[in-house]
């Protein structure tokens, strides 16, 4: 039964969430690709970019827990499809920007339109999958992150070649064309995802009772641990400590989205050749981030698997400064995705383990509008320092510290593994 029933709703569930994600990443951090020819269109300086990059998560971070709040009011179908249309818009509205006001606008608008979809989506995973299955399933849901820069960096590579149809800079087209599929995909998600098993059609009666019953049991082992409610939940100092732990994945992951292509473009190469070199960490990474966590979950050990991923993730950052050689630097931005991308499924599994229903969904939103910000930092800080120094070498060591500092707080936060465990408490009904 149970095999059964975790690979149906697995088939059902994953890949589609896991589409959803691969173009919300593929909006939020296609600006690094138009930079090629956005900037030098408007004026932009690298730390104008960086600032234009980074706003837009003051608008994720200001509606973030107000939008999974939502979600779990309303329903993951009907609010998850509200987030991707809105934000599907805004992303093709890119190309109607004209100069640095109306870039720092619509970039803090799309922020404040996608708020909730990422905690909202690891939220919803947790009403179908217990946790024995939840590191294994949120990483192949993020493989999304990695695959998006497979895929999307030739392809926006490709895009800008456009330049001209139409009257449309190649950058214009960049924006239109892969924010427009993500409306459409918004609408299909009114029809096609399920709020969660009670409503599960699709599974079968005997399915639905086991799947139910065991979330419950689990459910009951955290609130017997302890019960919180949502300002507990927001206030709890874990919650505080895991928002840190967060900032660090966030830093690292956003600040090679955002300027490896500028990194890689500075190798004197095309611009298509540029998104298939780009495009070399990120197929390193999807094979990790399925790896990795499914490796976690057989061991059933989250705190140092979390801690050593983020090192990988760190040395490799700060490695990549010693080797000019494209070859050799490409090689530790590689060796930096190893460990980059796994950190999510892996960390996702700390506050899920002792945090349930409404206090889950602000507390798992509170921790990555917290973590994010980093979004706003590290494209920030790589920006300053490349108008500062003249190279990278000093934004790539700023940021590899801060991977570096969260290994150190998940080992000193440690983890409680009996809280994932689905027994029922003695005396419980």
């Amino acid at each position: 039964m149970e095999a059964r029933v975790i690979s149906k709703v697995s088939r059902r569930i994953v890949p589609f969430v896991a589409l959803c994600y691969f173009l919300c990443y593929l909006d939020r951090v296609n600006v690094g690709f138009a930079a090629l020819q956005m900037n030098n269109d408007l004026g932009f300086t690298a730390t104008m970019f960086g600032w234009g990059a980074g706003i837009f998560f003051f608008g994720y971070f200001i509606f973030e827990v107000p939008s999974n709040l939502a979600l779990e009011r309303f329903g993951a179908r009907l609010w998850i499809a509200r987030i991707m249309v809105t934000w599907g818009l805004l992303s093709a509205g890119m190309a109607l920007i004209w100069n640095e006001w109306s870039f720092l606008v619509v970039r803090f608008l799309l922020g404040a339109a996608e708020a909730g979809f990422f905690p909202g989506i690891i939220l919803f995973l947790t009403y179908w999958f217990p946790s024995y299955y939840r590191a294994r399933m949120v990483g192949r849901f993020m493989v999304a992150i990695p695959i998006s820069t497979v895929i999307g960096a030739p392809l926006s590579g490709w895009i800008l070649g456009l330049d001209g149809v139409w009257g449309l800079r190649g950058w214009q087209w960049l924006f239109i064309s892969e924010g427009l599929p993500t409306v459409l995909l918004g609408l299909v998600v009114m029809f096609y995802l399920t709020d969660g098993p009670e409503k599960a059609h699709w599974l079968a009666a005997d399915e639905r009772s086991w799947l139910i019953d065991r979330l419950r049991r689990e459910r009951m082992v955290r609130e017997a641990h302890a019960r919180h409610s949502l300002w507990q939940a927001l206030a709890h100092p874990r919650v505080l400590v895991l928002s840190l732990v967060y900032f660090g994945t966030a830093a690292a992951n956003y600040a090679l989205g955002f300027w490896l292509p500028t990194i890689v473009k500075d190798f004197g190469v095309t611009n298509l050749q540029t998104g298939l070199i780009t495009a070399i960490p990120y197929v390193v990474g999807a094979v990790a981030v399925i790896a990795w966590p499914l490796i976690s979950d057989r061991m059933q050990e989250r705190k140092w698997n979390t801690a050593l991923a983020f090192l990988v993730a760190a040395g490799g950052l700060a490695g990549s400064t010693f080797f000019p050689d494209p070859v050799q630097k490409m090689t530790a931005l590689s060796i930096c995705a190893i460990g980059l991308f796994p950190i999510a499924p892996l960390f996702w599994t700390l506050p899920t383990a002792f945090l349930s229903g409404t206090a889950a969904a602000g507390g798992i939103a509170l921790i990555n509008s917290i973590g994010n910000l980093a979004g706003f930092a590290a494209p920030y800080a790589m920006g300053y320092l490349k108008d500062a120094t003249g190279g990278f070498t000093a934004g790539l060591l700023t940021v590899a510290f801060f991977p570096f500092l969260s290994a150190i707080l998940v080992l000193a936060l440690g983890h409680n593994p009996a809280l994932e465990r689905g027994a029922i408490p003695e005396g419980a009904h």
